[in-house]
């Protein structure tokens, strides 16, 4: 009987899908599913959902509910990590406060001013869940599913010693996206992906082992308006990159820094319909409302039992189920794996997993164009690893002003004196920096 502990389980759809997806291997079909949450109305509705599949399923597996931390570990075989500190008012300062000075990101949890800062609030809460992962289980394969995810896998790989890896469903939800548009079957299609989370390439995409970039070059055209931003980077760049429209238009310099260009490239065929006004789209009382009607809507249907295409449950069994080798994309550190990416930097690359543990596959120097793009935000996210892990706001500034949308709009002196208001805003859930200045 194996254990699954899932932090921050009130991301109740993340958790009621993972779920699903573990109670499909026959090695987890008696698991203990324990579910961890500090809001205990989010924490009552995950219980519920996992109530439903595994009574839809017939499954013998048993779920323990708990806001204690320690509780919810000890002993577990495997860790997931789906929090989110703060709530959505805490979020939308992120959004709000550069917006003031005229830098729009569209979702800023990855990176960016916006993401840094998620990061900031998130790494204390973050370094306490390792703690207590060392404390009750040291040998559990953690997978981290919280953003933004290069610059926490980075700190926690380079501050623990645990094995812990970072997962993203854009890796494989984009190559399904691609194969649908040319025409194929997903499963007849095969690639090597590599970069840094949000901003990998498939450095090769195959069709039946044959090169499928030139259909995908047919079919950039055909779905341009669908998706471009990542079509008009294939125009120019030759390579495909995994994250959407929305997420891609941010952490660049090209598509979000003039109200003209937003029109063009951003306000239609992105997914995540983004604007001039962050917050003209966002209503927090209608966002709260909509989760609890989702839950009901979804809880007054049949379940589907059906696997997603998460990695979670796939690792986990190849690592401490049957035993099935597992290949994925994962966020490691790059010791030899992408050759001209910064040493000791959060990359994106196939990991191998079983029961040997999870084993990154070196994938050699990425075409130099996409080099250079990628260690811009690797090596600023180095910085804002470091000053995460030292309190130094030193080192938070110097991230942000080379930031690549910031650093379109702004000067270094409008960036610094945004930067300040960030760390003012968050001033409560920074507790490793002493001052600001």
């Amino acid at each position: 009987m194996k254990k699954i502990a899932f932090i921050g389980a009130g991301s109740v759809v993340f958790t009621r899908n993972l779920v699903r997806d573990l109670l499909t291997f026959k090695a987890f079909e008696d698991a203990v599913i324990t579910l961890m949450d500090i809001d205990e109305e989010k924490l009552m509705y995950a219980t519920k959902s996992v109530e439903k599949i595994i009574q839809a399923g017939n499954y013998p597996a048993k779920v323990v509910s708990t806001t204690n931390r320690a509780q919810a570990l000890e002993n577990a075989d495997g860790v997931l990590s789906t929090i989110c500190v703060g709530d959505i008012h805490v979020w939308g300062k992120d959004m709000e406060i550069p917006m003031k000075y005229g830098v729009d990101y569209n979702i800023g949890d990855t990176r960016g001013v916006s993401g840094i800062f998620r990061a900031l609030r998130t790494w204390p809460v973050m370094m306490d869940i390792c703690r207590d992962i060392e404390k009750y289980c040291p040998d559990a394969v953690f997978l981290n599913y919280t953003n933004p995810m290069a610059i926490l896998c980075r700190a926690m790989q380079g501050e623990t010693k645990l094995n812990v890896t970072g997962l993203c469903h854009s890796v494989q939800g984009t190559a399904e996206m691609l194969a649908n548009w040319i025409g194929a079957n997903k499963e007849e299609i095969t690639y090597t992906c590599a970069g840094i989370n949000h901003q990998a390439f498939y450095l090769t995409y195959k069709w039946n082992g044959q090169d499928a970039y030139p259909l995908i070059a047919k079919a950039v055209e055909e779905h341009y308006q669908e998706e471009i931003v990542r079509n008009e980077m294939f125009r120019h760049l030759g390579y495909y990159v995994t994250e959407s429209s929305g997420h891609a238009s941010e952490y660049v310099s090209w598509f979000r820094k003039r109200p003209d260009l937003i029109e063009k490239y951003c306000t239609h065929g992105t997914g995540w319909n983004p604007g001039i006004h962050f917050m003209a789209r966002i209503d927090y009382e209608k966002n709260e409302a909509n989760w609890r009607k989702e839950f009901v809507e979804w809880a007054d249907n049949p379940v589907n039992l059906q696997r997603g295409n998460e990695y979670a449950a796939h690792i986990f069994n190849a690592v401490f189920g049957d035993g099935a080798m597992y290949e994925f994309n994962g966020n490691v550190r790059n010791f030899g794996l992408i050759d001209n990416l910064p040493a000791g930097c959060c990359v994106e690359v196939p990991v191998l997993a079983s029961k040997k543990g999870l084993e990154p596959i070196h994938v050699g120097a990425l075409p130099a164009h996409l080099a250079l793009l990628t260690n811009i935000s690797a090596r600023i996210e180095e910085l804002a690893v470091e000053g995460a892990i030292t309190g130094d706001p030193r080192k938070i500034y110097q991230a942000c002003y080379f930031d690549p949308l910031a650093s379109a709009v702004l000067s270094l002196a409008e960036i610094k004196t945004m930067v300040r208001e960030m760390f003012e805003a968050n001033r409560e859930y920074l507790p490793q920096f002493k001052h600001f200045d």
